[in-house]
């Protein structure tokens, strides 16, 4: 975690832009992560039989796709929010509210534990993977995804560029651990067998960002996200209006049809308890 951050901030700065945001998040981005759930499902070994915890479920898509494979899930989010579009959206899921940290289950509960782009939303990730391997089964795998590096993940990339350029990115925001700090596979390999696990394995997984037009980049950035949002929008009028025209230059470069489509890998990080 970055030096003086807050954990109890952190969260409830997470919480609240989450909770503001459920239905601009699904409509921006589930189309987008939901390319890494199959990978993600094929590396945690999920199959018919198998009991499976979705952490930090959000619309539950990823849950849906492992009862889709006939495993026995639990969605599990800390927004409430959230919790209202999975429901209205997989109404048979078994959904619940929790805490990643404090997850509400006993020890060996689960034969997989999957989290889908939830863990760089955490404060303190190495409890949540500690909590994780709790209450998985032996032999039990852990899979989670993260944002590949910004150079990769041009979405991102495009927006922090231009943040740099013409923003400020040094406003004051909860401090809470780096946003690409798992992009790196040494730090999954290191957090990983630190907290017992075994046989690491991170991979990238290749995802398009299909969005209507180069302008739709920015606004998804600024009505989607949590912590982006908040940079952009603690930027005054005129750094802003000058970053928005150079996201839509740049995501111009990926014009495709009557959209742009721009690469958005995801890296891919699984293991066993042993």
């Amino acid at each position: 975690m970055n030096a003086g951050s807050d954990p109890v901030d952190f969260h409830a700065f997470e919480l609240a832009g989450w909770e503001a945001v459920p239905d601009q998040y699904d409509c921006a981005f589930a189309k987008l992560t939901s390319q890494s759930i199959e990978p993600l499902l094929d590396a945690t070994l999920v199959r018919a039989g198998a009991r499976v915890l979705d952490v930090a479920t959000g619309p539950g898509c990823v849950a849906a796709a492992a009862s889709a494979r006939g495993a026995d899930v639990i969605g599990l989010d800390f927004s409430v929010a959230m919790l209202a579009v999975a429901r209205r959206q997989h109404p048979a899921l078994d959904l619940r509210e929790g805490d990643a940290e404090e997850l509400p289950f006993g020890d060996a509960s689960f034969d997989a534990v999957v989290m889908n782009f939830g863990l760089l939303h955490m404060p303190r990730p190495e409890r949540a993977v500690a909590e994780a391997f709790r209450v998985l089964r032996a032999q039990g795998r852990f899979g989670f995804t993260v944002w590949a590096p910004p150079a990769q993940a041009v979405g991102l990339g495009i927006v922090l560029d231009a943040l740099r350029h013409s923003g400020d990115l040094s406003v004051p925001l909860p401090a809470g651990p780096p946003f690409f700090r798992f992009s790196d596979t040494a730090e999954c390999e290191r957090v990983l067998a630190a907290a017992g696990f075994g046989g690491v394995l991170v991979t990238l997984v290749p995802q398009v960002w299909r969005l209507r037009s180069p302008q739709a980049l920015f606004e998804a950035m600024l009505n989607s996200t949590v912590r982006m949002a908040a940079v952009l929008k603690a930027q005054n009028a005129q750094a802003l209006d000058a970053i928005r025209h150079e996201v839509r230059e740049a995501a111009k470069r990926y014009v495709a049809g009557e959209g742009i489509e721009l690469p958005m890998p995801a890296v891919l990080a699984s293991a066993a308890r042993g």
